[in-house]
């Protein structure tokens, strides 16, 4: 669901900038007067596991790969306008790093997963687990609450891309952006998720943070310790695990090289064309230059996610520092 530069027409971006420019605001706003002091590990924690757990891509039938996002997670744990700052920080430094997603279109990305996926997942989970919820119930909330959020930043993202061709085309009808209808995205986008992996975010999700809560509940907004030793060492094993994601080929859908959609539809739009070269990110699909080998590739996987994840750790900290000043 990382939509590329010139899948979007400037008019569609400028929106969603626009619509997230005051939740950014508030996310900073919320967190930085709630948030104490002894859960900006936490934070940093969770930002960074986003990113990690997103280069982890799983193949499904059809050739389409796809990923955990883990937004419900950070939900679940600090709250929505923790996961705005968490998922928005990752998904910038994959942008900018890694050309893991698009500049213009950082804003529409932002909403589908840091906004709508964690706001959508959060509320379901309150609502499941309202009262005394066992812990058999507050594992099943987790699971419906990653699950339809998955599936309703899945659903965003399809209508973005969809409504393309209605809105920017050219006199003989061809698009200047994304390619296909909302007839196609919808469903195309559904299948997968509805199947595959809204039910890989939802068990991750219960998983997780089911682990978090048996650890110490109360970390969870009020933290009385900081036990975070054993979520560290698996963040550290995340990553040295990630080159999995290279034996996922093929691209997810609506997230297609110039050549694929040449293959697909037998020309590239002018308006993907125009804006695909627009950022040059430094370490592109997370592989460092000169690595071209399979064993190097895996190595430079590694790299790049402790790089990624180092960053965001440290951009966390720092503010977190200006924020409890």
């Amino acid at each position: 669901m990382h939509i590329p530069d010139g899948y979007l027409s400037p008019k569609t971006c400028g929106v969603l900038y626009a619509a997230m420019a005051p939740i950014w605001y508030l996310a900073a706003r919320k967190v930085q007067k709630i948030l104490q002091a002894k859960q900006i590990p936490l934070l940093a924690l969770g930002a960074a596991f986003t990113f990690v757990i997103m280069m982890l891509n799983i193949p499904i039938p059809g050739g389409s790969t796809g990923h955990m996002v883990g937004g419900v997670v950070v939900a679940s744990v600090l709250g929505p306008w923790a996961a705005v700052i968490s998922l928005s920080l990752a998904l910038t430094i994959q942008a900018l790093l890694f050309g893991d997603g698009g500049i213009t279109t950082l804003g529409a990305n932002c909403f589908n997963l840091a906004f709508i996926m964690p706001f959508t997942g959060y509320y379901t989970y309150l609502v499941l687990s309202a009262g005394d919820a066992s812990q058999k119930r507050r594992w099943i909330a987790l699971f419906v609450a990653g699950y339809i959020a998955m599936n309703m930043a899945a659903l965003t993202t399809a209508i973005q891309l969809g409504i393309q061709p209605y809105i920017a085309h050219l006199p003989d009808g061809r698009p200047l952006y994304f390619p296909y209808q909302l007839s196609v995205t919808i469903p195309a986008m559904g299948m997968s998720h509805i199947l595959f992996f809204g039910f890989i975010e939802a068990i991750g999700t219960a998983m997780v943070v089911s682990y978090i809560l048996k650890i110490n509940k109360a970390i969870l907004y009020k933290p009385e310790t900081n036990p975070l030793r054993p979520l560290w060492i698996g963040l550290g094993i995340l990553i040295i695990f990630t080159p999995v994601g290279l034996l996922a080929h093929g691209s997810p859908w609506g997230e297609w090289a110039s050549e694929e959609l040449i293959t697909l539809i037998g020309y590239v739009p002018e308006g993907i064309q125009r804006l695909k070269g627009l950022w040059t990110s430094i370490m592109p699909d997370y592989n460092l230059p000169g690595f071209d080998t399979p064993r190097q590739s895996a190595f430079g996987y590694i790299i790049s996610a402790a790089i990624g994840s180092g960053l965001i750790i440290l951009i966390i900290y720092l503010a977190g520092k200006m924020w409890k000043r």
